[in-house]
């Protein structure tokens, strides 16, 4: 099977020819999560983003309210229609997951775009490191936990975060792999036990799919770009717009820009 290049693969989300979550698709390339929200929240929610870069690491912003474009990441980009599913919320709750948002659109509006985990795992692909979600071919596990955010304006909540299962030698191994990438997301923030930071039943996600864990192995959980979603949920805006988890956006900046060393 042939693989698409990102900009091959945002036309095809464009005519509505692919709806699927984007892991594994476009390898290679940085994928983003997606936050948009009316100016009058843009100077909180990047304050928030500054205060919290594990969990939300800045990749861009719009160059001005209502731009729907962002060229300094992607070509020919509509970031109405480019991204598979979408999530709409009003006063904090979700009223709509659709496939382009062209109906909700307001002049006003302004796009952020953070940093993801499916980045990474490329480089660990490569190391040799087995990435579950991908294997199994599911949704990256996603989890709220008790770790805290630092507030920021309307926005604050805890830490949502994403778990790849893996031997601890394996482990140990991605902790330093992922130390090349801050951009997104960086180093795990936790492995072991999940109780440990609030997450109750490792086998019932709060967002995405389960994955197998084999006897032997350890949960491994990284800072999540779904972190935003709660923040703006909790902040109950008059309307705001994200991602669909799993569901991102995918740029046409090479995954190699981002390391760090």
């Amino acid at each position: 099977m042939s693989v698409l290049t990102p900009f091959q693969l945002r036309q095809q989300i464009r005519a509505g020819s692919f709806n699927r979550n984007t892991s594994g698709q476009a390898p290679g390339f940085v994928q983003a999560n997606l936050a948009i929200m009316p100016k009058q929240y843009a100077a909180d929610f990047l304050q928030f983003c500054h205060f919290n870069p594990k969990p939300c690491p800045l990749l861009a912003m719009s160059a001005t309210p209502g731009a729907v474009d962002m060229p300094q990441l992607a070509a020919d980009l509509d970031i109405r229609t480019d991204i598979p599913k979408y999530k709409v919320f009003k006063q904090g709750k979700l009223v709509a997951e659709v496939n382009d948002i062209k109906a909700y659109w307001q002049d006003d509006f302004v796009s952020f775009l953070i940093g993801c985990s499916f980045s990474f795992e490329e480089a660990l692909i490569a190391d040799g490191l087995e990435i579950r979600n991908i294997t199994e071919q599911v949704n990256v596990p996603m989890y709220r936990t008790t770790i805290a955010c630092e507030p920021a304006g309307v926005f604050s909540g805890g830490m949502v975060v994403s778990m790849r299962p893996m031997r601890p030698a394996d482990a140990i191994r991605a902790i330093q792999i992922c130390s090349r990438f801050p951009q997104v997301h960086g180093a795990p923030v936790h492995f072991g036990d999940p109780a440990a930071i609030g997450i109750s039943d490792i086998n019932k996600p709060d967002f995405g799919d389960a994955v197998t864990i084999k006897t032997g192995e350890v949960p491994v959980f990284w800072a999540c770009g779904v972190t935003p979603q709660v923040a703006i949920a909790n902040a109950k805006l008059d309307i705001c717009i994200s991602h669909s988890p799993g569901y991102m956006l995918v740029t046409d900046l090479p995954n190699s820009k981002l390391s760090v060393f």
